[in-house]
């Protein structure tokens, strides 16, 4: 299955700006446009956590292409988000914004809970991962992460950049991940292209060529403005020229 978490930026310092009324009428109008997506689209929503949505694609009924689907879901509610926020502004809502998390893999699924109250959900490592993902989007000022799991799913039809290996809590080995940029044919060329010249970077950073990955880092930021992940790799090459890398560096 793939596993779809959201979760909204800064929710605790606004929410607690708001009465309790206000965040009531804010809370559903927002919860209920981004459910009607993963509804309409076939997934299943597990539980509401909060301001946050766990749901999932490829159960209970079957659903080949659910990498694929979750990625449309993810990118038809970032849409559908930014175009809530100017009703929200005429509101007096501050703006809202969302990160999501998506992972592609097995787990358990089925009625868990107590004999008096249970539940349909999702439990196991892939779901964990998810998770983590969502909340990994902060490190690097974008909205929607993927897992290696999830683009290898969803194939060609999909634009993505290549951002980091990433070691998630309660995960022993590192993680490939992606940011998910849009659909092919439908993504702006100019994400496209920042996404080749950062990967550029990214190459010869692995490499070891800390002074090379850390000029197309720079170009990526003069070319197309502030982008959070360059910024964090050219700290990196930095701290990498001022105490190089051990040999088992990953």
């Amino acid at each position: 299955v793939t596993f779809y978490f959201s979760d909204i930026e800064g929710f605790t310092t606004f929410s607690e700006k708001l009465s309790p009324e206000r965040l009531t009428q804010l809370m559903n109008r927002y919860l209920g446009e981004m459910t009607e997506t993963i509804l309409a689209s076939g997934g299943t929503l597990d539980k509401y956590i909060g301001d946050a949505i766990m749901a999932f694609w490829n159960a209970p009924m079957p659903k080949a292409d659910h990498a694929l689907t979750a990625c449309r879901a993810a990118l038809d509610n970032q849409k559908r988000l930014a175009d809530l926020r100017p009703e929200f502004e005429r509101l007096g809502f501050p703006p809202v914004r969302n990160r999501i998390g998506l992972n592609s893999g097995p787990a358990s699924i089925g009625n868990m809970g107590s004999p008096k109250r249970f539940s349909y959900t999702a439990i196991g490592d892939n779901v964990n991962l998810a998770s983590r993902l969502e909340g990994a989007n902060k490190a690097y000022g974008t909205f929607i992460l993927i897992s290696e799991s999830t683009r290898q799913g969803a194939g060609a039809a999909i634009e993505v950049r290549e951002l980091d290996f990433v070691k998630v809590k309660g995960k022993n080995m590192p993680i490939r991940v992606y940011e998910l940029l849009g659909l092919a044919g439908q993504t702006e060329p100019a994400l496209i292209n920042k996404a080749r010249l950062f990967e550029g970077g990214l190459e010869h950073y692995r490499a070891r060529r800390f002074d090379s990955a850390q000029i197309v880092f720079k170009k990526v930021l003069a070319d197309f403005g502030e982008d959070h992940a360059s910024e964090k790799y050219i700290e990196r090459c930095d701290d990498a020229r001022r105490i190089p890398p051990p040999a088992d560096w990953d």
